[in-house]
């Protein structure tokens, strides 16, 4: 009885509740889109009154530090689009949001399981994997595993 008492009470310590760097889960932003009528007055007016530098690719890259490891360096972007681009498609709603998630895989095996709608398929680049869904308010979502 001793014994499954002192279990029980290792379940709830501090150790038990890290995270599993395998769950997959959103574990944060790492961009947020919407579309402008002006994009270059849009950024002008950003970097003019709120120092928001624009960088090569037309966006602003926020750095940041993972708390966890605070060696780990990640990123926030942030970008205005023209009016007219369909690059929020089909969504008809005036921005996305991309979310930085931990095995993106795994994610979206979870996902098609709910009945969420995948829109493409998974993209990998330098920087890591991308691919889109639909939420259930008809919102485009970017999710984004970096790359390690």
């Amino acid at each position: 009885m001793e014994d499954q008492k002192n279990q029980s009470d290792n379940s709830t310590s501090p150790d038990s509740h890290r995270d599993d760097t395998t769950t997959p889960k959103v574990t944060g932003i790492g961009g947020i889109f919407f579309y402008s009528d002006n994009v270059q007055g849009t950024k002008d007016w950003y970097t003019k009154n709120l120092g928001i530098e624009i960088n090569d690719w037309g966006s602003s890259s926020f750095e940041f530090r993972n708390v966890n490891k605070p060696e780990e360096v990640g990123s926030l972007q942030w970008c205005p689009f023209k009016k007219e681009s369909d690059h929020f498609a089909p969504s008809k709603k005036e921005f996305m949001i991309n979310y930085r998630v931990q095995n993106l895989e795994g994610l979206l095996t979870k996902l098609k399981e709910n009945g969420v709608t995948i829109l493409d398929d998974v993209a990998s680049y330098d920087f890591g994997k991308f691919v889109h869904i639909m939420d259930a308010e008809g919102n485009k979502i970017e999710l984004w595993e970096p790359k390690e």
